[in-house]
């Protein structure tokens, strides 16, 4: 069912023509696309339930020409939705009817890798995999490893603060991320941190990273590389009732182990999982836990008869350890591919991201699964456990009516339970398009006032990425007349498919 954008500017339209005509001057060549079929493939992101074609892509590949593309839009107020591959799944890189879209596509090199000092240097269309690969022969990577990581971008990652299955021991994208150049509206270039681990002032980075594109364009970045653990082994292990792999993952860290990565998915992802990849995974299980201890060998050895112990004790019916690398990444494998193996058993799926403590793990799953039985609606569950970050994929059929409508509201509440649990509407993904409207479940009005504040610091005229994140969003001088009512708000103006 499409339903309307907000109303476009009428008088941005009108001089379509003029702005492709300037934007060209600062692009020339191939870097402007203004017909209608070539915009096509920018029509959505990863989230492609929404779609709506841009005024005009740009694709700038200097700092030099991003800056000015920013300047011209803030002198003409014109909307502008930065871009980098598009495999968000929150619909952060929608773009929008009378805006232009300002591809990062060309930003793809690595600019310097500096192993004195463990870091590199790299412009944000680089893939987060590419920077591992440009370290690796010297025994570094990178460590953020989002399932995307083959095709998603460093700026991106920046944009949503990105984590992936060894976030749990080596942190999200904000951990490791050193310093970034970075385009305001205005056209205004500002060098944020840099090669040392520390920076004085205002942690300006921590606000960049998961700004999702509202403050600034990103053209380079400088992250943390590290040395590969000497060791690294993988256990798999299932569980009869998916309550079980639950209290074995807090025991686990309740016990003070950290592992590299722990994960879990429960049967249907299991079987999706298994007959996509062919890991051997046990089919006979309610919910299978991937365990990663990495470090000295002989340390690795002492935690994996400890966590064996404990998860012998939560009921664990089989466990297998990984006995050679090529072992560990087939338990791994599987993993990272569930989300197009569940793709192989629906017609289509919404993946909803969502926190929790890991506490409330069991209650979570519970409730996801009780959910799952009021809207009629199946649901395949993989997370990164360690962390209590849930990925819950809701299976439906888009040609049936009505089903869409269904899933979106089973997601909801699905990220309302986070929320009344103590976590958070998101934990990689971001709020995009398809969270802003439960922002006022976790936050008050106050708190979306002062976060909209910050915005009109960077960006006075909201002209970066309007229509995300916020339910509302006002400029600086109108933040006493910003209402939310609960995060119910209706905002029919999303083109569905």
């Amino acid at each position: 069912m499409a339903l309307k954008m907000p109303d476009a500017d009428e008088g941005v339209l009108a001089r379509r023509a003029e702005i492709v005509s300037a934007l060209r001057a600062i692009v020339p060549g191939e870097g402007v696309i203004d017909k209608a079929a070539e915009m096509l493939p920018y029509e959505s992101d990863g989230l492609t339930a929404y779609r709506q074609p841009p005024m005009v892509v740009v694709l700038p590949e200097t700092t030099e020409q991003v800056s000015r593309v920013l300047r011209y839009c803030h002198e003409h107020r014109i909307k502008v939705v930065p871009r980098g591959a598009g495999t968000s799944l929150s619909g952060g890189a929608l773009p929008l009817k009378d805006g232009v879209l300002l591809g990062l596509g060309k930003f793809k090199r690595i600019r310097e890798i500096d192993f004195d000092n463990r870091c590199a240097i790299v412009e944000p269309g680089v893939t987060n995999l590419a920077i591992s690969e440009a370290v690796a022969n010297r025994g570094f990577y990178y460590a953020p490893d989002p399932s995307s990581q083959i095709a998603c971008t460093i700026g991106g990652n920046v944009a949503e603060n990105s984590g992936g299955v060894h976030c749990l021991k080596y942190g999200m994208t904000t951990n490791n991320v050193l310093g970034c150049e970075m385009v305001l509206m205005t056209g205004e270039i500002l060098r944020i941190g840099g090669k040392a681990a520390e920076s004085a002032g205002y942690d300006l980075m921590g606000i960049v990273t998961g700004s999702e594109g509202l403050l600034g364009v990103i053209t380079e970045v400088t992250v943390r590389i590290l040395r590969r653990p000497e060791t690294a082994r993988a256990m798999m292990v299932g569980f009869g009732e998916v309550e079980e792999a639950g209290r074995c993952v807090a025991q686990i860290i309740g016990a003070g182990i950290i592992p590299g990565g722990m994960e879990m998915m429960d049967k249907p992802a299991i079987h999706a999982a298994e007959a996509f990849v062919h890991a051997g995974y046990p089919l006979d299980v309610e919910a299978l836990l991937i365990i990663e201890l990495d470090g000295p060998g002989v340390e690795v050895d002492e935690l994996i008869q400890r966590v064996e112990r404990i998860a012998r004790t939560c009921g664990a019916t089989t466990l297998q350890i990984s006995n050679s690398e090529d072992e560990r990444l087939l338990f791994w494998a599987g993993r990272k591919a569930a989300f197009p193996a569940v793709g192989r058993i629906s017609p289509d799926y919404l993946c909803m991201d969502g926190t929790i403590p890991r506490a409330k793990l069991p209650e979570a799953l519970a409730r996801i699964r009780s959910l799952s039985e009021t809207y009629g609606l199946g649901v395949a569950n993989v997370f990164h456990a360690g962390d209590g970050n849930l990925h819950p994929l809701i299976l439906y059929d888009a040609n049936k009516p009505g089903e869409m409508e269904r899933a979106e509201k089973f997601g909801a509440d699905i990220l309302r339970v986070c929320v009344e649990l103590g976590g958070v509407l998101t934990g990689e993904h971001g709020v995009g398009v398809e969270k802003r409207d439960l922002m006022g479940d976790m936050f008050t009005e106050v708190d979306l006032n002062q976060q909209q504040r910050l915005k009109c610091a960077f960006d006075e005229e909201g002209l970066l990425n309007p229509g995300k994140v916020f339910p509302t969003l006002c400029r600086c001088a109108e933040l006493g007349r910003v209402h939310v009512h609960g995060g119910r708000l209706a905002f029919p103006d999303i083109p569905r498919f």
